[in-house]
């Protein structure tokens, strides 16, 4: 399934999600969402970590669960991926997914920003989301965002 080869640096300021976030997990999510070499950090947070993160760099002033720090995007993906673990956790409970099925979409989602999709545009967000869809199937999750469409 690699599409693209991969410098990961997995690093956990939080632990509470280090058993349930494997190397190999992270390294699979990454690499399906990847069109080009890159070289990828990814550090899970506690939510004052996330919380700070997020109002230093966007102005916004509660944790969110994926932040994408792009370095370059051409002809190598540079990127760090912060990912706040009680952000995720609530977020996965609340939609009644499976944690590791909400890692790998965020992992998914925070790898397409890196290479330039983005969602603050309606048909940018309509783009960003069938990728993440077909690739969280291709993943063999349940595709991510079928339950809004379900419900429009």
């Amino acid at each position: 399934m690699p599409r693209a080869r991969l410098a990961l640096s997995l690093q956990f300021a939080d632990a509470r999600h280090r058993a349930r976030l494997p190397r190999h997990a992270v390294q699979r999510s990454l690499c399906a969402a990847l069109d080009a070499p890159a070289e990828i950090t990814v550090r899970i947070v506690d939510a004052e970590e996330g919380r700070t993160l997020n109002r230093e760099h966007r102005g916004k002033d509660y944790a969110t669960n994926v932040l994408t720090f792009v370095y370059a995007s051409t002809p190598r993906v540079v990127a760090d991926l912060v990912l706040c673990a009680p952000v995720v956790a609530a977020e996965a409970r609340a939609a009644r997914r499976p944690l590791e099925a909400h890692y790998a979409h965020l992992l998914v989602h925070g790898a397409l920003h890196a290479q330039g999709h983005d969602h603050e545009v309606e048909a940018e967000a309509a783009v960003m989301e069938a990728a993440e869809s077909r690739l969280m199937q291709r993943l063999g999750f349940r595709d991510p965002y079928a339950a809004a469409r379900a419900g429009a």
